[in-house]
């Protein structure tokens, strides 16, 4: 077939390749190596290792996770523990209340499914603890199954790359379709993008100051493109940890995860200096199934 006129094969410019294909290329080497990523890591696997990340820094869940895996590497195994030892086991990584659920869903799947972490969306959004986020990314990450999976991340690099703004709206409905839409159309590599995008908004298009010069679609990112606009929004409410509720939780979860038994409440005392808080937080952990008092008064994780 002959050229069109006045076109030159061999000076056109050629079309430039699909944003989801070019993250998914760069994802190839720049990914990290995560050992919940490795090829052939169970759906199991990567549902503890999905709820480990909720709010948690990578570096923090990591070991963590290793040893969950090592010791419980199925869902009965996990549900044929006590809460006590799952809630010590999950040690330092916060909001303990996690573990509970984790082992509840594991109870579910267990009785429900065989002992086989489901691929469905809505059944896994039937197990306890377990959202919309995370179903999503189990069925994407654990099973194969091309999904949009949309976290905090994912939604900043949307909200720049195709919306022009610099920091992410609160969360919508069409957000699953945002991203749905610059996805591959090739399964396999759709369920590569689902990760590749998560993990652009990792390392480079960050809160705050993105890092640009390392991005492979900065060429193509509507709020670079307007001049890097900043965010007119209320700003980002940065967490704090130190005095607050969440601290003295923890605290008394340490020493009822080191004692040998149950405690009296005066060995609780030096946990935190303000009685008031302190039986708050007691109080708190008490109605959240994460510790139990005795017939006589004393205090231990639960049975």
């Amino acid at each position: 077939m002959s050229a069109l006129p006045g076109t030159d094969r061999s000076t056109a410019v050629p079309s430039p390749e699909p944003v989801g294909e070019t993250i998914v290329d760069w994802y190839a080497g720049a990914a990290r190596d995560l050992p919940w990523r490795a090829p052939g890591t169970d759906p199991w696997a990567v549902l503890v290792s999905e709820v480990m990340l909720q709010q948690t820094p990578v570096a923090r869940v990591e070991p963590v996770w290793r040893e969950w895996v090592r010791r419980w590497p199925t869902p009965a195994s996990l549900a044929a523990e006590s809460p006590a030892e799952v809630i010590r086991a999950w040690g330092k990584l916060g909001y303990p209340r996690r573990a509970l659920r984790l082992r509840e869903a594991a109870i579910a799947v267990t009785e429900r499914h065989d002992g086989r972490v489901p691929a469905d969306v809505a059944e896994l959004e039937a197990l306890p603890g377990v959202g919309t986020y995370t179903a999503r990314a189990v069925s994407c990450f654990g099973h194969g199954r091309r999904q949009p999976v949309v976290d905090t991340n994912v939604r900043r690099v949307v909200a720049r790359l195709v919306h022009g703004r610099a920091e992410a709206a609160p969360a919508r409905a069409t957000d699953l379709t945002d991203i749905a839409a610059l996805a591959p159309d090739d399964d396999a590599r759709a369920v590569r993008f689902s990760v590749a995008v998560m993990e652009l908004g990792a390392l480079v298009c960050v809160a705050g100051a993105p890092r640009c010069p390392a991005c492979p679609v900065r060429d193509r990112c509507a709020w670079r493109l307007a001049g890097s606009p900043a965010h007119e929004g209320p700003p980002r409410r940065v967490q704090k940890f130190a005095g607050t509720d969440r601290q003295v939780r923890g605290r008394l979860l340490d020493v009822l995860r080191g004692a040998d038994g149950p405690v009296p409440a005066d060995a609780l005392a030096p946990v935190w200096d303000d009685p008031v808080q302190r039986a708050r937080c007691l109080d708190s952990l008490l109605v959240d199934g994460l510790v139990e008092q005795t017939a006589d008064g004393r205090f231990t994780l639960p049975g």
